[in-house]
């Protein structure tokens, strides 16, 4: 059956997205989400648009292709501080090489550009080139990065412009199920909003609210730790990734940065709360420091702590829920990379009812399973 109304579940990139192009299609929609906007996993991700490394065929043709959604975002917004495309730069940590890396995007056709140190100093502005692997580094021009709180703010108000409904702080809210179809939504007040279609999209909490329709989604979901500095003076324009730190430039002349180690560091309180050390935060901006060309004093303005949703295999999941007809779900760890087209091709499946052959490596069903 064609949806005709549909719940929206989150309000990330993932959720912003679907329902921006679920009323593109024409479909009645509402967003519903816990808190605010990008108040989750959105908004304390690096948001590196890129496919670079190894990857399945399907995974890096569904990355290059999201990508390519976000050029087009760029030209229809005509704004520079939601989406830039000024490449990325990675080295390798001591003792290996990154070398192998980049033979393989050259043999898949993604833009590779390998780079000495003097190559850097002279093509790649605000890099420390003392900090690069003696061996040198991979640049791939046609990376960049993203605001996913500037871009989910777009997306919404085009829901908005187009007659949709976007509901801020309600809570928990859920999908409810009669007789093994979607009937809509309950929100953590007790409203019920129905609707054909359910997207569910609520990042790091999909395996638990799947968990209440007796379905169980395995992940390997850790904790995310991202540090946005005060303005700062630095010709960095695009996104390093180094053994310690990455970093990228964000909107108003600030960085944000982050790093696996630091994350490692973060301790989850028996009541839920995080604790950061103040020492992991020095460090991490130490590392930030020291890949700048420079050494800018960086002064810190925020620090966003939290799950970062990773399936279990590490690929994404997407796509209509074995055993629950009507509810569609969204899980995966490049958010920022696949939310424009995870959105639109959710969206697509939702409104024709039909499968999308890009998403058919993706299925939930590879390893969900819904009890009686």
């Amino acid at each position: 059956m064609r949806a005709t109304s549909v719940v929206v579940v989150g309000g990330g990139v993932l959720g912003a997205s679907t329902a921006a192009h679920l009323v593109r299609l024409g479909a009645a929609v509402t967003l519903v989400t816990e808190a605010g906007p990008a108040s989750g996993a959105s908004g304390r991700s690096l948001s590196w648009l890129n496919s670079a490394g190894a990857r399945s065929d399907a995974y890096h043709r569904l990355r290059t292709i999201g990508i390519d959604r976000y050029r087009t975002v760029q030209q229809r917004l005509d704004r520079h501080d939601v989406v830039r495309f000024d490449g990325g730069l990675t080295w390798a940590a001591p003792g290996e090489s990154y070398r192998e890396r980049h033979e393989h995007e050259l043999r898949i056709g993604y833009d590779s550009v390998w780079m000495s140190r003097e190559d850097v100093a002279r093509h790649v502005p605000g890099v420390d080139p003392a900090a690069v692997h003696p061996e040198g580094a991979v640049l791939n021009p046609g990376e960049g990065w993203v605001d996913l709180a500037l871009l989910v703010d777009h997306l919404l108000a085009e829901v908005v412009a187009a007659g949709g409904t976007v509901r801020t702080g309600a809570g928990r809210s859920l999908p409810t199920v009669r007789d093994g179809r979607v009937t809509g939504v309950t929100t953590a007040s007790g409203e019920h909003l129905p609707a054909d279609a359910v997207v569910l999209a609520t990042g790091p909490s999909v395996p638990r609210d799947l968990a209440t329709l007796g379905v169980t989604m395995p992940d390997q979901t850790p904790i995310a730790l991202l540090v946005r500095s005060e303005p700062v003076a630095t010709p960095l324009r695009g996104v390093l990734n180094t053994p310690r730190v990455a970093v990228r430039p964000a909107p108003g002349g600030s960085l944000v940065f982050d790093a696996g180690w630091s994350e490692r560091e973060v301790r989850v309180l028996d009541d839920g709360r995080y604790d950061v050390r103040d020492s992991t935060v020095a460090g991490l901006v130490a590392e930030a420091r020291a890949v700048l060309a420079g050494h800018p004093v960086l002064t810190v303005a925020g620090v966003g702590v939290g799950p970062k949703p990773i399936p279990a295999d590490g690929d994404p999941v997407a796509g209509a829920v074995d055993g629950i007809t009507g509810l569609h779900v969204l899980f995966t760890h490049s958010g920022a990379t696949l939310g424009l087209v995870l959105g639109e091709l959710t969206a697509w499946e939702v409104v024709h009812d039909a499968a999308h052959p890009l998403l058919a490596d993706f299925r939930p069903s590879r390893f969900l399973t819904a009890g009686g």
